[in-house]
């Protein structure tokens, strides 16, 4: 591999460093198939108008793509139509292009086009973990298969994922391992005054131990199932921290109100990927209670920082990253009672046993990052599978 084109609809916080790292070793370049309004977006799932406040441009060549989509955006098919795109990748002569999702049109039409002219590599990061029975699925399978038989190497992003792509046909040696990671030496860096401050703000002791979601208040988070088990935890030394937006928060914010432990329920509004690290280094266990979560990235953030975790089964990341009770738990999902449970038994090991759980996640997360997963792109016709 001397020039690699790379596909995808908008600058995002968990490659770009990717690309960066790639452009120090290879040729790189960039499509962006969104357009160079996605630079700053509205996010449904937030609610708001979203710009991240690291840069995400810094260091590979880039090239927007125009968008002709009368509703552009990553959330359909139809969003992203780009009449150019082919010519400006032959244009560039790649010898090997990578596509980070199948499902827009231009996406699918650019894997169909160079199907056998040069080699295909594709990142995505679905799972069967809310796979359904019946002729729904059956069409679907058929119509994967075909998709993913345009692909020369798909670079999977851990068990769940692989399971995912050897599903729907792909072979062993077309699978390399290209983990799921975020920046971990960012995330590492400590910031003990003001994660201290941020929990003086909210009137949270020291000796307290404080659970954090942060994400999208969305029925797919499941924020409520957390938020009821943490209620009914009623633990006199525990606190819980909500941080984001979305269409269920005044859900969350009335349950909080009508409950016994209000002034232990905290809500702070979303924050940009600056103030993450201080957020999840004031709390002591991180909770994602998904229905469905194709990984799960927030789980490597709260890793990263030192963080016990607890999240659900239908989380992706849980198989490779959450080892139980060393360092978090995994619960059967919508499962109240297990919730309860896990969450019961994690609280109940102390700030000092969370602690020593968030150790073992530092450990287990650091080779997670984007050194590798940058090394395993390049060097993809080794065939490093995990």
């Amino acid at each position: 591999m001397k020039k690699l084109a790379i596909i995808i609809t908008h600058p995002i916080q968990y490659y770009a460093p990717v690309f960066k790292l790639l452009a120090q070793k290879i040729d790189i370049k960039v499509f962006y198939t969104w357009g160079e309004s996605s630079i700053s977006k509205h996010d449904p799932g937030f609610g708001k108008m979203i710009k991240w406040d690291i840069d995400l441009l810094e260091g590979y060549d880039y090239q927007w793509i125009k968008n002709i989509a009368t509703n552009p955006g990553s959330h359909h098919f139809n969003g992203i139509i780009n009449p150019d795109l082919i010519t400006s990748i032959k244009t560039w002569q790649p010898d090997t292009i990578l596509v980070y999702g199948w499902a827009y049109k231009s996406h699918l039409s650019v894997i169909r086009y160079f199907k056998n002219k040069i080699p295909v590599l594709f990142r995505g990061d679905s799972t069967l973990l809310n796979k359904k029975p019946g002729f729904k699925n059956l069409i679907r399978t058929i119509y994967l298969k075909w998709v993913y038989n345009h692909i020369d190497y798909a670079l999977y992003t851990g068990t769940n994922n692989k399971a995912y792509y050897k599903k729907y046909g792909l072979k062993n040696s077309q699978l390399i391992f290209v983990p799921h990671a975020v920046d971990n030496d960012r995330f590492s860096i400590r910031y003990p005054v003001e994660s201290a401050e941020l929990r003086s703000s909210l009137k949270i002791e020291k000796e307290a131990i404080l659970i954090l979601f942060a994400g999208k208040f969305e029925s797919v988070k499941n924020v409520e199932l957390l938020l009821s088990a943490f209620i009914n935890l009623n633990h006199p030394n525990a606190h819980l921290l909500l941080v984001g937006n979305g269409i269920n928060e005044l859900t969350l914010k009335t349950a909080a109100a009508k409950s016994n432990v209000e002034a232990k329920i905290h809500f702070m509004d979303f924050k940009n990927q600056s103030f993450m690290p201080v957020i999840y280094q004031a709390a002591n266990l991180f909770c994602l209670s998904s229905r469905s979560e194709t990984w799960g990235l927030s789980v490597n953030e709260a890793m990263a920082c030192g963080k016990a975790i607890l999240v659900s089964d239908k989380t992706g990341c849980a198989a490779d990253l959450v080892k139980t009770n060393i360092n978090g738990c995994v619960f059967t999902s919508g499962s109240k009672n297990d919730i309860e449970e896990k969450l019961n038994l994690l609280v109940n090991k102390g700030k000092e046993g969370l602690f020593q759980m968030g150790e073992t996640s530092k450990q287990i997360i650091k080779d997670w990052n984007f050194t590798v997963q940058a090394d395993n792109i390049i060097n993809y016709k080794n065939g490093r599978n995990k």
